[in-house]
């Protein structure tokens, strides 16, 4: 066992250690909450991970984003991950594609390559539709809501997508889905913290968000890929 995994191998014994090193995840999404998700997964030991991202790095992901820097803005983002996730653990077996996940590039994915698919895209639309491929696929699926406009990562949840709360994103995922007859379940990281009316707004689509709680949405996500195992 590699010197950098014996922490994580006390923790989870050896079984189970192993059984989180050979799941196969499909991360939708490496931006506040994806990135931070994909790296907990790495450094926790797993082997096999593919990204998917069609976005390049811009100053303004600086404030919550691990790929951005200055040195990689115009970068690819997953491709900034992959080579810095091969740092982390050299034995990784990272895919990686640059490209919109959407109803219209959905028969681009080979679904049966996944055991676990994570939702931390924002596209509502492209969400319900990733949450129902997944879901028909068989693949054990998380989702990550809304963590925009939240200040307090103490009122993060986890809980059945149809019994999230206070969670605006989260009653629109499940309006969609309804309206599509879906009818299986998953677990949906989300928070309760009412955005309060102080809070100031930078134009009509950008939405404030920040590390602590942006972070925190993905290492919650992680959390539940290892304590799935």
């Amino acid at each position: 066992m590699p010197a950098i995994f014996q922490r994580t191998e006390l923790l989870l014994g050896p079984e189970k250690f192993h059984a989180l090193q050979q799941k196969r995840v499909a991360l939708f999404g490496v931006g506040g909450v994806g990135g931070v998700c994909a790296e907990a997964l790495v450094r926790s030991g797993l082997l096999h991970l593919t990204l998917v991202d069609f976005d390049v790095v811009s100053l303004s992901n600086i404030n919550r984003q691990l790929p951005a820097l200055h040195s990689t803005v115009g970068q690819a983002k997953v491709q900034v991950l992959a080579e810095r996730f091969k740092d982390i653990s050299p034995d990784l077996d990272i895919q990686v594609m640059q490209k919109m996940y959407s109803s219209e590039t959905n028969n681009e994915f080979d679904w049966s390559q996944y055991d676990v698919v994570i939702d931390a895209i924002d596209s509502v639309q492209s969400k319900i539709d990733l949450i129902i491929q997944a879901h028909h696929a068989g693949c054990v699926l998380y989702s990550s809501l809304g963590a925009a406009w939240k200040l307090d990562p103490t009122q993060i949840r986890v809980s059945s997508i149809w019994k999230t709360k206070s969670c605006p994103l989260g009653k629109l995922v499940r309006i969609e889905l309804r309206k599509r007859g879906f009818e299986g379940d998953f677990l949906a990281v989300y928070s309760e913290e009412k955005r309060p009316s102080s809070f100031g707004v930078l134009g009509t689509s950008t939405l404030g968000s920040m590390m602590p709680v942006t972070a925190s949405f993905g290492m919650t996500l992680a959390s539940l890929v290892i304590k799935n195992v």
